[in-house]
């Protein structure tokens, strides 16, 4: 019996392996949605075009811009008369100008002036300008401190969010497409006359799906420290053992799916629409689930990556432990018990 499940999982990873559809989907996908996410789909602000409006240029108020200009994140384009501020954001000469007091004293409060026209920039372009002045000395209320981000570095808020969705993707999506294409074409029933027990087989054709995923955490957290430069600072211990579970889980949705439908297409279009599209709208991936109605809220909890990516975020960016995603590892343990138990059930059944 063992020797012949060994053989049977051995003869998956060979399938999967000889497939470049599948392959291409579960190691070259994922590291292009890292790449894609960390580099090219960026909310933050790097080229910050900044002018200066100020009655007259004295040397505190040039020692002060030169301090603005020599910030990496800033490109100084010149100074203007405080009369032409409207009209040089309205042409589009500058996003943002610095307005200094008329009485010409640095020490007073300042005023930044921002195109809001793009709400992302306005926001990240005041955000560095507030905090670039005052570590100039300039008086700016309220005082702001940016904890585990400060840079504001988009990749520190995707590569989580991403590390859900690959897993669902990979898991979920793949697991559920193989297993219904045995069903769909007549192969599982010639499987289930061999020796192995018919939840031997389906654990043999899951097994390869997580060593997959295995290799695309490993892969994914290579990037995110050495490309996206997204720090690993809390309990590697704790970040693996609840990404496991989590796969264990998106595997046990696959499943399910599986029991549900009898045609791939079906399976990839529940897969796409019915898990997929929660984990970017409501698991608090791209919007706070915090500013959601109170009926999508409740509804996100039932989102397995409404509890994943926030533990993410917990131990790679805030370095926090275990102690600190005690609740969200239960939950997702006791939402893959359930649904590994309720899917292996409800299979035996459908193939019986």
């Amino acid at each position: 019996m063992k020797k012949s499940f060994l053989a049977f999982i051995r003869k998956e990873f060979l399938h999967i392996v000889r497939d470049p559809r599948t392959m291409l989907i579960a190691l070259l996908i994922p590291v292009v949605q890292m790449v894609l996410f960390g580099f090219a789909i960026s909310m933050e602000v790097n080229d910050v075009e900044v002018m200066v409006a100020a009655p007259k240029i004295t040397p505190a108020i040039e020692a002060k811009v030169s301090q603005i200009a020599h910030n990496p994140y800033i490109t100084f384009k010149g100074y203007i008369p405080a009369a032409d501020v409207d009209k040089a954001i309205s042409t589009n000469r500058t996003m943002a100008v610095v307005v200094f007091s008329p009485d010409y004293d640095i020490t007073r409060e300042s005023q930044v002036v921002v195109d809001a026209s793009n709400p992302v920039t306005a926001q990240s372009s005041s955000g560095y300008l507030t905090r670039i002045l005052a570590d100039a000395g300039l008086r700016f209320q309220p005082g702001v401190t940016i904890l585990y981000n400060p840079r504001l570095k988009s990749g520190y808020n995707f590569v989580p969010g991403i590390m859900g969705l690959i897993f669902m993707l990979i898991c979920a999506m793949l697991t559920s497409v193989s297993i219904v294409k045995e069903k769909e074409t007549g192969t599982m029933e010639v499987l289930l006359v061999s020796p192995l027990r018919p939840v031997m087989i389906v654990i043999a054709k899951i097994i390869p799906y997580f060593c997959l995923a295995a290799v695309d955490l490993i892969l994914i957290l290579l990037i995110s420290r050495y490309a996206l430069d997204v720090p690993l600072s809390g309990s590697m211990v704790a970040l693996v053992a609840i990404s496991l579970v989590y796969i264990i889980l998106a595997l046990a949705l696959g499943l399910f799916v599986s029991t549900v439908v009898d045609s791939q297409m079906a399976a990839l279009l529940i897969s796409g629409m019915v898990f997929i599209i929660p984990v970017i709208m409501l698991s608090g991936m791209i919007f706070p689930v915090e500013n959601m109605p109170v009926v999508l809220q409740w509804i996100s909890n039932i989102v397995p990556a409404r509890w994943y990516i926030p533990a993410m975020r917990k131990i790679m960016i805030e370095g926090l432990g275990f102690g600190y995603v005690c609740k969200e590892l239960v939950v997702l343990i006791v939402m893959a018990v359930a649904l590994t138990a309720i899917s292996i059930k409800r299979f035996k059944i459908r193939l019986q």
